[in-house]
């Protein structure tokens, strides 16, 4: 039910975009990126930029090499969540979203851009990314500690790409929403398989 909620959220925000005219929002959106406009050089640039790059070409690397650690220890099902996940869901449902809401950037972002504003990918990814392997990595008592520095990093994302000006506050929170809504719904979804798995390795059989 959460999940579904989150993504409601993400996909009626873009209708609200795509319908036409100036959201409701668009205020909130204007003084956020009037309140992080700062200098395109400094620590908080470097910081900003750096992000952008971890989000970018290695926001694809990350999962991938994840996926290809739990294939080589015979974890296929966790390997499957993952890709469902983190790149999947990317293909299937970002990536049409941007092209059908078509939102603009704002203006003069500091880092090369691509079209499409809604909702933020590289957000998106990054919530994928935390939730995926918080799923195959953790037991259920230690992911908790993993969800402090998995939250910071998705937040350190979501400011990045607004301080950057590549892409409005809204997007951001967009992107969040679709990543959490997708990633508890395939969560759902692999349950039985991910529990499968986990009784496979208890007992060594994980290849059988």
């Amino acid at each position: 039910m959460s999940g579904s909620a989150l993504l409601l959220g993400s996909l009626v925000t873009g209708l609200l975009l795509s319908g036409g005219g100036v959201p409701f929002f668009q205020g909130v959106d204007d003084r956020w990126a009037a309140w992080v406009i700062g200098s395109p050089r400094g620590a908080a640039a470097t910081f900003a930029t750096l992000l952008d790059r971890l989000g970018g070409p290695l926001g694809t690397v990350l999962p991938l090499a994840l996926i290809g650690c739990l294939c080589v220890y015979g974890r296929w099902r966790s390997a499957l969540f993952v890709f469902s996940a983190a790149i999947g869901a990317d293909l299937l449902l970002v990536l049409p979203l941007k092209q059908l809401v078509d939102r603009p950037r704002p203006p003069h972002p500091w880092v090369l851009v691509n079209d499409g504003s809604f909702p933020s990918g590289q957000v998106f990814s990054a919530v994928t990314l935390v939730i995926a392997a918080a799923v195959v990595l953790f037991p259920p008592r230690a992911r908790r500690w993993w969800w402090l520095p998995g939250g910071a990093y998705v937040l350190a994302m979501m400011w990045s790409r607004t301080w950057l000006h590549a892409q409005w506050l809204s997007d951001t929170l967009a992107g969040a929403l679709a990543g959490g809504g997708v990633c508890l719904l395939l969560w759902r979804v692999f349950a039985r398989l991910l529990e499968a798995e986990a009784e496979r390795a208890a007992s060594n059989s994980l290849w059988l």
